[in-house]
């Protein structure tokens, strides 16, 4: 069974959204689920941090040895970080998803769309 931490939000394409202690702004990744059906992850391409995407536009790509995936934000936001140690060890991804996997840091535009996102429950049923 998948971890899906209970504090978190959703989406319907495996994306989570984890508070990063600064007000607006949040941790990005993927979830265990997403993470075990890719399999071992080997390259992880984000943005640069000052980008801007709407919510469910794609801001990068994931590589695993079966496929690769494109990253698609939860939310409508600007990048302020991306976790460069990703660079040198995409299986944090694999190993530690919701911590040192993270992808990256959001400041979110509109408040709003993070209460519109999946709850855990919500997230768990998807997944079955």
């Amino acid at each position: 069974m998948a971890n899906v931490p209970q504090d978190l939000r959703y989406t319907k394409q495996h994306e989570y959204l984890k508070p990063a202690g600064e007000d607006g702004v949040y941790f990005v990744g993927i979830t265990d689920y997403a993470q075990g059906e890719l399999g071992d992850v080997v390259f992880v391409e984000l943005p640069k941090p000052g980008n801007s995407f709407d919510a469910a536009a794609s801001f990068g790509t994931i590589e695993a040895v079966k496929a690769v995936s494109d990253l698609y934000s939860p939310v409508a936001g600007e990048v302020v970080e991306a976790n460069g140690a990703l660079d040198n060890n995409p299986a944090l991804v694999n190993s530690d998803p919701y911590g040192e996997g993270w992808m990256i840091k959001l400041r979110v535009s509109d408040a709003s769309q993070v209460d519109a996102l999946l709850s855990a429950a919500d997230y768990e049923a998807l997944i079955g």
